[in-house]
């Protein structure tokens, strides 16, 4: 694909621990057009789909400041210098937010949260056999309460606008994505 911007320059506007936000300049070369773009650049993220034995999803509820109101969710965050990868970053926010752990953590997709704006790109797991571990880890700031739903009332919550995430939704189509991969693999 031919190449229509090219990069004049770019500076930080603003920095702290969750964000540096950058102010870039582009040129649009077939018409010639110079504009200025707002870039947000974040750590990665992970989530977590954590499944018990008996198939309930461990979901969590928590306050969310920029809807100003709790959202349902599966547990996820930054990845920290110290997780040694994506995985254990996943099991490591699955332990502190719920108190659940597992020994089957398998990566079912990434996706670009925001690729007009963002840097970030967002690991999704699933922890499969899920089991109280021990009690939350929650930072100072954190509020977060576990909930258990089944896997078909968490799709009927997506369908009616219950669970609006964009970054749990997108996890859930992953694991109907593997869900179906893993069908298939069981018919052949």
């Amino acid at each position: 694909m031919k190449r229509y911007w090219n990069r004049l320059d770019m500076q930080s506007v603003y920095e702290n621990r969750l964000v540096r936000v950058r102010q870039d300049k582009y040129h649009f070369i077939p018409n010639g057009i110079v504009r200025d773009f707002t870039v947000l650049e974040f750590a990665d993220w992970v989530n977590i789909i954590p499944v018990t034995n008996d198939g309930d999803i461990v979901m969590i509820r928590q306050w969310r400041h920029g809807v100003q109101r709790e959202t349902l969710e599966i547990p996820g965050g930054l990845i920290s210098p110290d997780d040694s990868d994506p995985a254990a970053a996943a099991l490591r926010e699955m332990q502190e937010e719920t108190g659940y752990s597992s020994e089957k953590v398998l990566h079912i997709g990434t996706v670009e949260p925001n690729p007009a704006i963002q840097t970030n790109k967002c690991h999704t797991y699933l922890a499969t056999d899920a089991f109280l571990w021990g009690t939350q880890n929650l930072d100072p700031t954190e509020a977060i309460h576990v909930e258990l739903i089944k896997k078909q009332e968490v799709y009927a919550m997506i369908r009616s606008g219950r669970i609006t995430h964009g970054l749990v939704v997108a996890a859930f189509a992953y694991l109907l994505l593997h869900e179906g991969e893993q069908k298939e693999n069981r018919t052949r």
